[in-house]
């Protein structure tokens, strides 16, 4: 809590800030001691406020109907009442907090909307910024930004058309934790004006709204997160920079603001094919979201050698469509071939009327399919072990790389809610603390809230199952011969659409359950919480999307019986396979699922954004032409920015493209053409959400981060299933081990092939209908298993084991070869570590020096240095020792060689 100060003379000093300062516990608390100022409905300017200050650095919105406010009953009067007096007590706190809280209204005959103002002064940064122990720059440093692709196209002397020059980039420098009694040592700390950046102004007041109270804190009643959730205040957000459209005259690239240059340079569908300015979009939306735009570039990247490769092994399956045997002979079968009924009252059918079915399987299935498993594998190990390199340089050049241990701090809901206070044994301090065993209930409670969410989800899985034969039973009974013979696709195809709706409707609702969740579980800090989140969301989302792929490539088929003893789930028979295999039903499903996911996700993206935000500004226009006011005039900056669309975050974001990569991994095998789609929807997806961030969204509060969480290790997982996976899908759903056994047993050139997989139907089913048939297995004629289904099935168990152990023993081979941290990387953090031990050294020295002149003996004073030439990158944990001695003006010695 901040401590109350003594009134000096002048009474608009706010935070002593003197060097000798000490704070007791600051956590939840914003009160800070003031002279007593006027009511919040007033503008207010004192006189640590500016006669007229600079642009707000967040905004408070909310509405009144005055029509309506004289036609309520007692109960929404009384509602309305306890808002009114929530929002005035809020903005009383937050003027006692030191903030400059400035009104404007916007009145119709409808309508009011009244517009809230806040802006830090320079005393209410300084003390925020230490208290949240923001990194500030000490120098600035040489760009050291490199692209691999970059170097690799300057070596071979090829033009790279993939580089832009960006206007402003933003500097790097060498920066540590803000300290006031240091501050004459921080680089442009003579200009109060542009010292702290926006995005630092927006950390600091958004710290300030999360624990401002509005009534009674054990009530929970306290920061603009629940007042929003109340419907007390309609947004609050910090504003953009300007307009990110040009004049119609132009600029020139110097006088574009940041997010004119982002707008110009990153946002646009024309620069689809050029680096990301990731300095810039760092230096304007924060760590968290360039992190998330980092990742996404780099997996695109990587999806080219993918998609290139798939596409290559499906021209192949294009070409053995024509050309393989066993499909041939199918085709040219006539009537060769009389197959058993698909259900009692279903006819009899002939196999050479799936001739179109069997070859659109063959594209998928064939022998690349194989290599093309092995290779998708192998290609996610290397994504992942060379994201972590690029991961651990992005956090080293930003001073990000002990952000989660050493510098996060806890949550303000979590500050402003915990029972307690407990020692931080990294710290030292007195922080909020929450017992471990009470969490691990609570958590408990949440994942038996998960598994009944998942029982749903299979609850809707055997639904569809159900769906699908029934439909099947339907269709096959028309009179029509074509649909007939296609009444398994249309059923599968179906069932798919309807999957996906499933998944779609499910999704909304489990989101909502698994923040509630999240919320009462209560972790200490936000990296925490939204790994608790994800974590949740995804399992439930994984179940919900995979869970109907999972079923038709290892479930489907294989527990159908024969004819005459067929089995039969909830009183109808299961499903069969169709005639082309369950490899390219499974296919289907993926480009349903899949692609129709991509696609609707795009078009609500690029449509209903666009609708919401012509809706909203033409609500708002209306209301100024209606207020008497010149729509042509021009709108206030915070008109403008309530006029977008809130942020909503990077969740939805992760999700897709990990869901998306589940995709592309677990089911390859499936699907070669599955990379070149997800390649193709994320060059569309980059430049969508690049634009969403700067025209379409309202300003983020930007937020750092060292990584991208716990998607990282969800990714790992996902591709360690993947080969699993694969191995049992090329095992047991292809036939391509079935054609290998029959080319080594019986005929090379897979002649007979077709009547191979043939059984013949037992003699009491052909008796009883009076007539003979054949179905898809291997058994004799009575039913039971043939001794080539066991040397099948030896086969198959042989080849998964194989199959996984060479994967697994080449991803673990290659992350042995591949560090997780640039070998650059590692000698600039031994030699800044040598460099700090020396610094500390050169400190101790200095300190018994001035003792011994303390005492009268001579002494050779030592003068502060400007800060060496050495200090090359941002922070990390070796620097700790090393920013105590630079700001005590300890000379350190220059390096002695590049890095």
């Amino acid at each position: 809590m901040l401590r109350h100060r003594a009134q000096e003379e002048d009474s608009t000093v706010l935070i002593d800030m003197a060097p000798g300062t000490e704070k007791t516990d600051s956590y939840g608390s914003t009160a800070l001691h003031v002279a007593s100022l006027g009511g919040p409905q007033e503008a207010v300017c004192g006189a640590q406020c500016p006669a007229k200050p600079r642009i707000a650095d967040f905004v408070l919105v909310w509405e009144e109907d005055v029509r309506l406010a004289l036609q309520q009953d007692s109960t929404t009067r009384d509602r309305t009442d306890v808002h009114r007096a929530w929002r005035e007590t809020f903005l009383q706190n937050l003027h006692a907090a030191g903030l400059c809280v400035d009104q404007h209204d916007i009145q119709d005959e409808d309508v009011m909307v009244h517009y809230i103002l806040l802006h830090a002064p320079w005393a209410v940064l300084c003390y925020y910024a230490e208290d949240l122990g923001l990194r500030l720059p000490l120098q600035e440093l040489p760009n050291q930004a490199s692209n691999w692709s970059a170097g690799l196209l300057a070596a071979l002397g090829i033009p790279n058309i993939l580089q832009e020059e960006v206007p402003d980039t933003p500097p790097e420098c060498y920066s540590c934790p803000f300290k006031v009694s240091k501050l004459p040592r921080f680089l442009g700390s003579n200009n109060q004006d542009t010292f702290f950046s926006s995005t630092k102004r927006h950390q600091v007041l958004f710290e300030i709204l999360a624990k401002t109270p509005y009534g009674h804190k054990k009530k929970s009643l306290f920061g603009i997160d629940q007042l929003l959730a109340e419907g007390v205040f309609r947004a609050a957000f910090p504003l953009h920079d300007g307009p990110f459209m040009l004049p119609p005259q132009g600029l020139q690239p110097q006088a574009l603001n940041q997010r004119q240059i982002l707008q110009r340079y990153w946002a646009r569908w024309g620069k689809w094919y050029k680096y990301q300015p990731l300095e810039h979009v760092r230096a304007y939306f924060g760590e968290k979201v360039a992190l998330y735009f980092a990742w996404l570039g780099f997996y695109t990247g990587w999806l080219l050698p993918a998609a290139a490769v798939g596409t290559v092994v499906f021209l192949v399956g294009c070409f053995l469509v024509f050309s393989d045997t066993p499909t041939q002979e199918l085709c040219s079968s006539t009537d060769s071939f009389q197959m058993c009924p698909l259900c009692p009252d279903c006819p009899f059918w002939l196999l050479s009327s799936t001739c179109t079915l069997v070859q659109a399987g063959r594209l998928f299935d064939h022998g690349g399919t194989v290599f093309f498993s092995l290779f998708m594998a192998l290609w996610a190990v290397l994504l992942l072990e060379y994201w972590k390199q690029k991961s651990a340089t992005l956090a080293y050049r930003w001073g990000c790389s002990d952000f989660e241990d050493m510098e996060e701090r806890p949550r303000p809901q979590f500050a402003a809610t915990a029972p307690t206070t407990a020692l931080n044994p990294i710290t030292g301090e007195d922080e909020p603390y929450f017992p471990a065993r009470s969490r691990a209930r609570r958590v408990l409670a949440s994942s038996v809230m998960i598994l009944m969410m998942v029982a749903v989800v299979i609850m809707c899985l055997v639904s569809i199952i159900l769906y699908r034969t029934i439909m099947a039973v339907l269709v096959s009974r028309s009179n029509n011969t074509l649909l007939a013979a296609w009444a398994s696709r249309i059923a599968s195809l179906t069932g798919s659409v309807v999957n996906l709706i499933f998944i779609l409707i499910l999704s909304k609702v489990y989101v909502s359950l698994a923040h509630l969740l999240t919320r009462w579980e209560m972790h200490r800090t936000q990296t925490k919480f939204e790994d608790a989140f994800t974590l949740k969301v995804f399992i439930f989302q994984f179940v919900n999307f995979y869970s109907s792929p999972i079923y038709i490539a290892f479930f489907k088929g294989r527990f159908v019986g024969y004819p005459g003893n067929y089995h039969t789930l909830f009183g109808v028979r299961n499903e069969e396979c169709a005639a082309g295999g369950c490899l390219i039903e499974l296919a289907q499903e993926l480009l349903v699922i899949m692609v129709g996911k991509q696609i609707i996700n795009n078009v609500q993206e690029i449509l209903i954004p666009k609708l919401q935000v012509w809706w909203q500004r033409l609500r708002l226009r209306f209301r100024k032409r209606k207020a008497g006011a010149s729509v042509e005039a021009g709108q206030a900056p915070w008109e403008a920015d309530f006029a977008l669309l809130p942020c909503e975050g990077l969740f939805d974001e992760y999700l897709e493209m990990v869901l998306q990569f589940g995709f592309i991994t677990i089911f390859v095998a499936a699907c070669p053409l599955a990379p070149l789609f997800a390649l193709l929807n994320n060059w569309v997806e980059i430049r969508l959400d690049a634009r969403k961030f700067v025209c379409e969204r309202r300003r983020p509060v930007a937020e750092r981060a060292q990584d991208i969480g716990i998607w990282f290790h969800i990714l790992a997982a996902i591709t360690h299933l993947a080969v699993i996976s694969n191995a049992f899908l090329l095992a047991f759903a292809s036939d391509c081990l079935p054609r290998a056994y029959f080319q080594w047993s019986r005929a090379g050139d897979l002649r007979g092939f077709v009547n191979f997989t043939l059984a013949h139907a037992p003699p009491a089913f052909a008796a009883a209908h009076n007539r003979t048939c054949r179905y898809r297995a291997f058994r004799d004629d009575h039913g039971h298993f043939s001794p080539t289904y066991w040397n099948l099935l030896a086969i198959r168990l042989a080849f998964v084991i194989v199959f996984e152990h060479v994967v697994f023993s080449a991803g673990r081979l290659l992350d042995l070869l591949v560090p997780d941290i640039p070998e650059s990387v590692e000698v600039k953090v031994k030699r800044e570590y040598h460099l700090a031990k020396q610094a500390l050294a050169d400190n101790e020295v200095s300190e018994a020096q001035c003792l011994l002149r303390a005492n009268g003996f001579c002494c050779v004073s030592g003068q502060q240095t400007p800060l060496p030439e050495w200090a090359t990158l941002p922070v990390t944990t070796a620097q700790a020792a090393l920013q105590t001695a630079v700001l005590h003006g300890q000379a350190v010695p220059p390096a002695q060689d590049s890095t």
